[in-house]
């Protein structure tokens, strides 16, 4: 078996609209695709991130986040970036709070976290 590369990851959103706003005007994603699922009564939007796309599910009613970020399943996104000083300006720059930066213990690298509309913990690391 040869998997080559992660091609998307999915998160459920309890607003869609409040979500599309964030990832798409705030952080800069593009839309790949957006469509109302009838039959299942939400929304899907795919986002492109570089070479990965980011599905995004607005569901009414979906199940809060158990905690943060230490939950079974996914603990948090991270986000490849030049400089996490310059895209923490950006971020504030749009209403956007970040934690401190700080530097990983075992990459040496420059990161810090922020979160979206719903707290799902969100990583920017150089």
């Amino acid at each position: 078996m040869k998997l080559s590369s992660i091609h998307h990851v999915a998160i459920i959103v309890s607003d869609y609209e409040l979500s599309r706003d964030f990832y798409v005007n705030k952080l800069g994603f593009d839309v790949v695709r957006e469509n109302y699922r009838e039959t299942r009564k939400d929304w899907k939007l795919d986002l492109r991130c570089g070479n990965i796309e980011l599905e995004i599910f607005g569901e009414s009613n979906p199940p809060k986040r158990v905690s943060r970020p230490e939950a079974c399943g996914l603990r948090h996104l991270a986000f490849q970036v030049e400089s996490v000083e310059e895209t923490v300006k950006e971020l504030e720059a749009v209403g956007i709070e970040c934690e401190p930066i700080r530097t990983d213990d075992f990459t040496g690298k420059k990161m810090t976290f922020f979160a979206d509309p719903d707290g799902l913990p969100l990583e920017l690391h150089e």
